[in-house]
């Protein structure tokens, strides 16, 4: 089954278009990247699926149910989640509150309750610190926060932007750690990420883009093997 389509996608900022005829498939359990140079539209991709910008022209499935120009509560609703580049937690609410708010679409009370103690479970930083606001955990917990609070809302889809910014290498092995393990959940990814090695190794398939479009995909591991990609985005041959 597919989880999500990107059909023909023209998007962008006023005048400037960024994404210029993109497409691409998304199969349900499948975790993609979205590789390429500063401008080449990965965090306009995200922006255009989760209606943070009005695509110019094209569609955008979720299943069959066309979802460009939706509302993101609607999408949230219906099962897709981005964790945002920067993180973003409310920093002055505590963890837990923050935990609670991830599940804000969610009516099913009983049931949240549990899942915040199966969050607290998997981040166990988390669960020292559930008192604690927001706005003084580091950088690499509040990471941790925002996907832990993604995933209250029990997503099917899943968008990851720039996980690793800010962080220090520690940090960003055990983020990266913690995507892998979500393969186990069955969730579709979509992880927009800088540090290809890293987004390679938590991923199936590899889209690159360049000036909006697409310019090849292969399987993610596969790519490290190819010496042109190495040069281009390794910097090495």
């Amino acid at each position: 089954m597919t989880t999500l389509t990107i059909d023909s996608l023209k998007a962008g900022y006023g005048d400037r278009i960024v994404l210029d005829g993109l497409s691409l498939k998304v199969a349900t359990g499948e975790r993609i990247c979205l590789i390429g140079h500063n401008g080449a539209g990965k965090s306009t991709v995200l922006k255009a699926i989760t209606g943070q910008i009005r695509p110019k022209a094209g569609a955008i499935f979720y299943g069959e149910t066309r979802i460009d120009g939706k509302l993101p509560e609607t999408l949230v609703r219906l099962g897709i989640v981005q964790i945002p580049a920067g993180r973003r937690v409310f920093p002055r609410l505590t963890v837990r509150q923050n935990l609670e708010a991830g599940a804000f679409a969610r009516p099913d009370r009983d049931q949240i309750r549990r899942d915040i103690e199966a969050m607290l479970d998997r981040f166990p930083a988390l669960r020292r610190k559930q008192s604690i606001k927001a706005g003084v955990l580091s950088g690499g917990e509040q990471q941790m926060l925002a996907i832990a609070r993604g995933l209250m809302a029990r997503p099917t889809l899943l968008l990851v932007d720039e996980p690793s910014v800010g962080l220090s290498p520690i940090m960003v092995d055990e983020v990266f750690d913690v995507l892998a393990d979500l393969s186990a959940d069955r969730i579709s990814i979509v992880l927009a990420e800088q540090n290809v090695r890293k987004a390679l190794a938590v991923t199936d398939r590899a889209i690159v883009l360049s000036q909006g479009a697409l310019a090849s995909e292969a399987q993610s591991l596969a790519l490290l093997a190819n010496e042109d990609f190495r040069r281009n985005y390794l910097g090495a041959a």
